[in-house]
């Protein structure tokens, strides 16, 4: 688990600690039911629940030989019981444990990771709303296209945001399913019965048919949303990388006193954040892939996704809680510069009214074959001469008949293309 980049709260749920503990959980609820049916004497039961504890590091040396898990740590807490320990794990397989504690954790972390993804969302909001007449250029293809303002731009990733939101409650609901139907899911040694009580004492649901574990369709749905999430996080931080390019300087990150952004040249200010975004996201990604191989397992079960699991998860948790938190943090701080965007907008020559014009010329009665030949030449000639495009139409004699000065500039309004705004920003405000 790479807990440099945990926040405390959620890197409390992947310790050693946390693990045998859900393991524990599950075992006592267990021995519950079993009492509640008559076969646990309620003394036994009394002796379990006082004694039952355990140790990581006792459970790691008992580990060095069992080399299985689940029995090193049955084994400690068996110790610390004495006799009525026999009653521990009665009944039921390694999976059992394994799986339905699986779920508790990720539940657990889903809740976290949804808290988290809401406060990006509300960042993101925040500020659209503050940059919603902020006036700036659209890029498509890393090109000059049309006018558009900085906060419907972020007001797209707001969106997206909660889409994300969505995504992460609904693949952690279909995670909240653990079992006990046993070593191949007969419930040779559990009723169904018994099942659904110890789950709906844990919070959980019942896994309608097992085998010997919860399918790992729902353990990959997770991460798949989680790299989704991760996904639409590099794509906030790779618009922030190029905005604060020196040929851009839209917008960039927040830079601290006494920052230093390269220890040869003392003038840089870079995106180092956002490129800690792309390059982490790029690990969740890659850990989809891993939990999309453990879902096709041999027969009942074998254990190829156990050690996969034990790596991908606590990872891709605790690395997406870092990013969301990250990026929270950058769309907060991040120095927006309007004077800039104007200044970016009016250096292609007007070029992003073309379509514009485009169409003026077409309600003055040219074919759009013939207007789009006449914006496209002046176009070309702007982009080459740096002449502005309105300049080299109006001298144009294929338009300077056609179309008087006055509306010539109304053309090249951008009010035009911001006249639904408020419409959309309806939208924004009510996340």
């Amino acid at each position: 688990m790479i807990t440099r980049y945990s926040r405390p709260e959620m890197a409390a749920i992947w310790t050693e600690q946390a693990t045998l503990q859900r393991w524990l959980d599950v075992e006592l609820a267990v021995c519950r039911a079993w009492a509640r049916r008559g076969v646990i004497p309620p003394d036994d039961l009394a002796e379990i629940e006082a004694k039952a504890t355990f140790s990581v590091e006792r459970t790691r040396e008992i580990e060095k030989t069992t080399n299985h898990d689940v029995v090193a740590f049955l084994t400690n807490v068996n110790e610390n019981i004495g006799p009525a320990s026999r009653w521990i794990h009665y009944g039921m397989t390694s999976s059992d444990v394994l799986d339905t504690g699986l779920a508790l954790a990720m539940v657990q972390g889903g809740k976290i990771l949804e808290d988290g993804q809401a406060a990006l969302t509300q960042a993101l909001r925040a500020r659209a709303l503050e940059h919603r007449h902020t006036l700036c250029v659209g890029r498509t293809h890393g090109v000059h296209a049309e006018p558009t303002t900085f906060g419907l731009r972020l007001a797209g990733f707001a969106l997206e945001s909660r889409r994300n939101e969505h995504r992460l409650r609904a693949a952690h609901e279909q995670i909240a399913f653990g079992k006990l139907s046993g070593a191949v899911g007969t419930y040779a040694m559990l009723e169904p019965a018994m099942e659904a009580e110890v789950m709906a004492e844990l919070g959980l649901l019942c896994e309608p048919v097992a085998t010997q574990v919860i399918p790992r369709d729902r353990h990959a749905e997770v991460v798949i949303q989680m790299a989704v999430a991760a996904s639409g996080l590099e794509r906030l931080a790779v618009e922030i990388r190029h905005l604060q390019r020196t040929e851009v300087r839209e917008a960039e990150e927040a830079f601290g006193e006494g920052q230093k952004g390269s220890s040869a040249m003392p003038h840089k200010r870079n995106p180092i954040t956002a490129e800690r975004i792309t390059g982490l996201a790029r690990v969740v990604r890659a850990n989809a892939v891993a939990a999309l191989e453990d879902v096709a397992l041999w027969h009942e079960r074998d254990i190829s996704h156990s050690s996969v699991e034990r790596v991908i998860l606590p990872d891709s948790y605790t690395l997406l809680d870092y990013l969301l938190a990250t990026a929270t943090r950058l769309i907060e701080g991040l120095v927006i510069r309007p004077d800039r965007m104007q200044e970016v907008l009016d250096s292609s020559y007007g070029l992003v009214y073309s379509q514009r014009v485009l169409l003026g010329l077409v309600e003055e009665g040219l074919t759009r074959e013939q207007a789009y030949a006449v914006v496209q030449r002046n176009a070309m000639t702007a982009w080459e001469t740096g002449q502005p495009l309105r300049n080299l139409l109006a001298n144009d004699t294929d338009v300077a008949g056609l179309i008087d000065p006055a509306r010539l500039d109304s053309l090249f309004d951008p009010s035009h293309h911001l006249r639904h705004l408020d419409e959309v920003f309806e939208r924004v405000e009510a996340l």
